[in-house]
């Protein structure tokens, strides 16, 4: 392993991926599309003796029983826990000869697989990549070790006041959808789940016709090609069934939750339901959340409860759009007494954003930041194999790294206050608070009223 993590650190800044402003090639890779359906996509680095793979399976918690929650990543996570001729320790073994990493791991819409080696050892990778992918036994020892150690890992997280306030809002605002339950299931789920659940689910999603390979480094397309075919042009197609998907609820009112803990800080995520990653309003979503609590020190939200009341150190928000609609969601932990306080800047900055038009500086540099830092999203070559996926998973098309600065540079300051009205609400929302509830003012006051009026209060005295 020491002698592949000294090339990657040593030379990763040093690959000549294509960035934007690149002519020679407008799109990340080429794709292709086996006998058996299994779409695989390459993309040629010469520069270093390197092979990164990714195999993107349409097999995460949208697609396991709502009963045995956590099924999806469990599945994941035991290919490299034995198959039907390696241990998990040999498996171990055979990585630390080649000095490769092989990695696998669950996720809300799909699980991956991935491989980064020498370009000499591919062979030898490949055979176990294919192993791991197509063999695994799912032992029961291995089993009920990781089901411990996931466990326990959830159980730690109750310590961790965030995490249970972002648990809370998702299963929340979710409800029975699977985007509520965490990727790494639930101590009742992990527990109804047995081994044969993660056969069959590893029998009916783990398909060609349900999965992606993203390959790039140090090969010819002909011996990408030759390599794909020899490792996976075997593997069987089947018929896939969809999964029947609760209605997400609707959040027609504005909901509080307290959650009641001995501590001093209190925890705050606040929020609605965002927008799905194929909703053409991702991109003027995008800078209008940089402009509101994305963009760090540059953001309305830290500049306002950070900076000029002092309220909390941290403050950001987000969107995280999936195949389905993800959530909209602002965080931060603030003083229990200055929990509704902080709450009501929050709504007031949200309110002002819906309200008023953002101004011209703030949007070009919204613009200029999201442009600039793009081709860092490609700049190695798992960031490559992993951005190949993610917009062929989500149908973006190859060519979307050259399109983004361009979708991006057109958006209007009309765009942002639509966007925002239409995606924000100040009165129909859901809050989770995890803190000391004596010690924390009534949150039934908090609104983005209050909030604006105390903000001109504030600038009257200091003379703005």
């Amino acid at each position: 392993m020491t002698r592949l993590i000294s090339l990657v650190l040593v030379f990763t800044l040093l690959l000549p991926l294509p960035g934007l402003g690149a002519q020679e090639s407008r799109v990340l890779g080429v794709r292709e599309k086996l006998p058996n359906d299994l779409v695989w996509l390459y993309a040629e680095a010469t520069e270093l003796p390197l092979i990164s793979i990714q195999l993107l399976i349409k097999a995460g918690v949208l697609w396991e029983p709502p009963k045995k929650a956590g099924l999806a990543n469990l599945t994941a996570q035991l290919l490299l826990s034995g198959t039907k001729t390696r241990s998990a320790a040999q498996i171990a073994q055979e990585l630390d000869f080649l000095g490769a990493k092989l990695s696998a791991g669950g996720g809300d819409d799909y699980a991956t697989l991935s491989l980064t080696l020498l370009k000499k050892d591919l062979a030898r990778g490949l055979e176990l990549f294919k192993d791991v992918l197509l063999n695994p036994v799912f032992a029961a020892p291995e089993v009920q070790r990781k089901v411990a150690q996931i466990k326990a890992a959830l159980q730690s997280d109750e310590d961790e006041p965030g995490v249970v306030a972002s648990r809370k809002f998702a299963k929340e605002l979710y409800g029975p959808f699977p985007y509520g339950r965490p990727v790494r299931g639930t101590p009742e789920g992990l527990s109804a789940i047995t081994q044969k659940d993660l056969v069959e689910f590893h029998r009916q999603y783990y398909r060609p016709n349900n999965a992606i390979l993203c390959v790039a480094g140090d090969l010819s397309q002909q011996e990408a090609r030759q390599w794909v075919t020899q490792t996976l042009g075997s593997w069987p197609a089947a018929p896939l069934v969809a999964p029947k998907l609760p209605t997400i609820p609707p959040l027609n009112e504005r909901r509080v939750i307290v959650v009641n803990k001995d501590i001093t800080q209190a925890n705050i995520v606040l929020g609605n339901l965002g927008i799905a990653r194929g909703n053409p309003d991702f991109y003027a979503c995008q800078v209008m959340n940089y402009i509101l609590g994305g963009g760090g020190f540059a953001s309305r939200l830290l500049d306002n409860i950070r900076v000029n009341r002092g309220l909390a150190y941290s403050v950001g928000s987000g969107f995280s759009p999936e195949l389905e609609p993800g959530p909209f969601a602002v965080t931060l932990e603030t003083k229990n007494a200055s929990a509704a306080e902080a709450v009501a800047q929050v709504l007031a900055e949200i309110e002002r954003i819906r309200t008023e038009p953002v101004a011209a500086a703030e949007l070009e540099d919204a613009k200029s930041y999201l442009i600039g830092s793009f081709p860092r999203k490609m700049d190695s070559l798992a960031k490559r194999v992993s951005l190949m996926g993610y917009v062929e998973f989500y149908g973006l098309g190859l060519d979307y790294p050259w399109r983004y600065p361009g979708i991006i540079k057109e958006l209007t300051q009309a765009d942002i206050q639509r966007v925002a009205q239409q995606y924000l609400n100040p009165e129909k929302y859901l809050l989770v608070v995890v803190g000391n509830k004596s010690e924390m003012p009534s949150l039934s006051g908090a609104s983005p009223r209050r909030g604006t009026e105390e903000k001109q209060d504030a600038e009257k005295k200091s003379g703005n």
